[in-house]
C-alpha cells in the first residue's frame, strides 16, 4: 500500500475489514472440512464417543487416523469440536451434534454444506463464462442431484405431509379419496415417492430433465413396489397435458428452468379449473438492497450464480437466478394465468416461501 494510500484511508475501518476477510476465510475453510466431516461420518462418530483421542475416533470410523487428527484440527480451531489437552481428547458437544449429525435431520446443517465444494467444483467453468458468457451445464455437476436429494430430504420431505400439504386448505383429505398430482422438476423424487406411499388412492407423476434422477426415482420407486406413481424425464417447458391435475407441486425448480415462463403456463393448461400449484421456492426479494439482512443472503446468490443461473443460461435461458424474488414470482404466477396465489411460511423454514395459486 503506498503512502498516500495510506493516509486517505480510514484505518480502524480497513482494519476491522481486513479481520472480517480472515474471518470470512477461515468459515469457508470450516464450511469445507463440515462437508468433509458429513460424508466420512465422523460426526455421527463422534456423537456416540464420550472424550476420546484421535487414534480412538479413527477407528471407530474406520478411517485413517492422520486424515482424521488434521480434520479435527480444523474443527477445534473452529469452536466446532471441544479438545482437552492435557488428554489429547476431542468432543462433539450435544448442543453441536443437533446440527451436524444425520439423527439431527431435518436440521442438520452439515449435508447443507456439501454444496460448498460441490460448487467450488465449477469455478474454472464459471470464471469461463463470466469471460464467455453463456453458462455451466447440469453434467458438469456430478454429485449436485446426490446432494440435492439429501437436501430435499430435510427442506421438503421430513414437512410434507405435517407442514407443506396442510397449507392448502382440504388437499389432505383430497389426497386421502384420490386425485392426480404432477411433481414438476421432481429430481430423484423423494417427495413423490413419499406422497405415493401416504396416499395410495391418488395417482402421481414426477418429471424432470436429468436422465440419472429419474432413473433413480423410478428404480427406488420400484423397490418401494409404489404402482400409482411413475417418473418420465423431460422438458417441463414442453408439457402439453390439458386439465390433466388436481395439484401440481414444484419443489425448489422453477427459478431453475430455461423458460421459466412457459413452464408456469404449462402448469396452468395442465390443471383442473378448481386445481392447485403448490410452487416451493426461494424466500428473497428481487430487489439486492432488500435481501442484504436475509439470513442466507450471501448463500443464495452463491447458490445461484455457480448454479441456479448458470445451468439455465446453459441452455440458452432466461436465467432467473435463485433470488428472483417473491415480486418476480408473483409477477411471472400472474402472467402465466394464476388469478388467485397466496403466499405463506413455515415457522421453521427460513429459506423459502410457498405460493398457492389457482386460475379461478
Amino acid at each position: 500500500m503506498s503512502q498516500q494510500t495510506a493516509k486517505t484511508l480510514n484505518q480502524v475501518k480497513a482494519q476491522a475489514f481486513a479481520d472480517r476477510m480472515l474471518d470470512t476465510l477461515n468459515k469457508a475453510a470450516a464450511a469445507l472440512m463440515i462437508s468433509v466431516g458429513h460424508r466420512t461420518e465422523l460426526f455421527d462418530t463422534l456423537a456416540d464417543l464420550p472424550p476420546t483421542t484421535s487414534e480412538r475416533i479413527a477407528n471407530a470410523a474406520g478411517l485413517n487416523e492422520r486424515y482424521v487428527r488434521e480434520w479435527l484440527g480444523a474443527m477445534v480451531t473452529a469452536g466446532i469440536v471441544d479438545y482437552d489437552p492435557a488428554g489429547e481428547t476431542y468432543f462433539l458437544p450435544r448442543e453441536h451434534a443437533a446440527f451436524l449429525t444425520r439423527a439431527a435431520s431435518p436440521n442438520n446443517l452439515a449435508a447443507t454444506s456439501q454444496f460448498i465444494p460441490v460448487l467450488a467444483s465449477v469455478e474454472n467453468e464459471i470464471v469461463k463464462s463470466f469471460r464467455k458468457g453463456g453458462g455451466v451445464p447440469y453434467t458438469s455437476y456430478p454429485r449436485f442431484h446426490e446432494v440435492m436429494a439429501e437436501e430435499s430430504s430435510q427442506t421438503v420431505v421430513s414437512g410434507l405431509t405435517d407442514a407443506i400439504l396442510p397449507l392448502v386448505p382440504g388437499l389432505i383429505e383430497d389426497l386421502r379419496e384420490g386425485i392426480d398430482v404432477m411433481d414438476v422438476g421432481c429430481g430423484r423424487g423423494r417427495a413423490l415417492i413419499l406422497m405415493a406411499g401416504t396416499f395410495p388412492k391418488s395417482r402421481f407423476t414426477g418429471y424432470d430433465f436429468s436422465e440419472e434422477a429419474i432413473a433413480e426415482a423410478g428404480a427406488e420407486a420400484a423397490r418401494q413396489g409404489l404402482d400409482n406413481v411413475r417418473f418420465e424425464a423431460q422438458d417441463v417447458a414442453r408439457i402439453d397435458e390439458p386439465a390433466r391435475y388436481d395439484l401440481i407441486t414444484a419443489f425448489d425448480a422453477i427459478h431453475d428452468q430455461a423458460a421459466p415462463r412457459k413452464v408456469l403456463k404449462a402448469i396452468a393448461r395442465a390443471l383442473r379449473p378448481d386445481g392447485v400449484f403448490l410452487m416451493q421456492d426461494i424466500y428473497a426479494s428481487s430487489h439486492v438492497h432488500k435481501n442484504i439482512d436475509h439470513p442466507l443472503g450471501t448463500f443464495t446468490y452463491t447458490v445461484s450464480c455457480l448454479h441456479c443461473m448458470t445451468v439455465s443460461l446453459a441452455l440458452g435461458g432466461e436465467g432467473l437466478g435463485a433470488a428472483w424474488g417473491e415480486e418476480k414470482a408473483l409477477e411471472l404466477l400472474a402472467e402465466a394465468g394464476f388469478s388467485q396465489v397466496e403466499v405463506k411460511r413455515l415457522t421453521h423454514d427460513i429459506m423459502n416461501n410457498y405460493y398457492i395459486a389457482g386460475r379461478n
